[in-house]
């Protein structure tokens, strides 16, 4: 059973994350994408409503869809919640599963800045989507890619929609060209504290539930 792992702050969870999980599951034939939003994240603190809010927002979000799942394993952790601590418990609780981690090539290009990368890296398999201002090309930047890696220099103008290469680990990071929807969480709370609608940004579960418990208002 192949998974896709779809970790972050969700802060809070808008139509990008939600389109960008249906699309990885479809390029990649998963069966699943368990979103897992962090408790305590080690990098990004300010701004962040309670994990318990992003949690709940997440699960009004996927509701209604048989492919989305949710898992509170960081968010029940106490301290800090690193990914490579995840993944050990992910495949201990299911060692049949093949997991690909999500994120983006931002994310993928910050990973040295990240709790134990190097395990992070010979761990699991990548799915990493494009981004506004980011090129595929820029990988060739990352230590963790193969010398000599495939990256063709038209890969950011390719009408391939999944491109593979390999890690210096042994595993490999999927390239997934995402329809653009230039949604992120940092304009939603942004729009919030400026009064400014956010409809149509995110489902209108969500968004209830930002009015109703007053969120991201300075």
């Amino acid at each position: 059973m192949s998974v896709g792992i779809f970790g972050g702050t969700f802060n809070p969870v808008h139509f990008g994350h939600l389109r960008a999980a249906e699309e990885v599951r479809e390029k990649l034939n998963l069966e699943k994408i368990l979103f897992i939003p962090s408790g305590t994240p080690p990098l990004k603190t300010e701004g962040i409503a309670a994990a318990r809010h992003r949690l709940e927002m997440l699960r009004i979000a996927l509701r209604g869809n048989p492919f989305f799942d949710l898992s509170d394993i960081e968010c029940r952790r106490r301290g800090k919640s690193f990914t490579v601590r995840t993944l050990e418990t992910l495949r201990t609780l299911y060692p049949e599963m093949r997991f690909y981690f999500i994120l983006g090539i931002d994310a993928f290009l910050d990973i040295p800045n990240w709790w134990q990368p190097d395990l992070l890296v010979a761990m699991t398999d990548f799915a990493v989507i494009s981004r506004p201002g980011f090129s595929f090309r820029s990988m060739r930047e990352s230590p963790y890619v193969r010398g000599g890696a495939r990256i063709p220099k038209d890969i950011d103008e390719s009408n391939d929609e999944v491109n593979v290469i390999r890690l210096r680990s042994g595993r490999s990071a999927l390239l997934l060209r995402m329809t653009p929807l230039g949604i992120s969480s940092t304009s939603v709370r942004r729009s919030i504290e400026q009064g400014k609608s956010i409809k149509y940004l995110l489902p209108p579960g969500v968004q209830s539930y930002i009015i109703t418990h007053k969120l991201y208002k300075s």
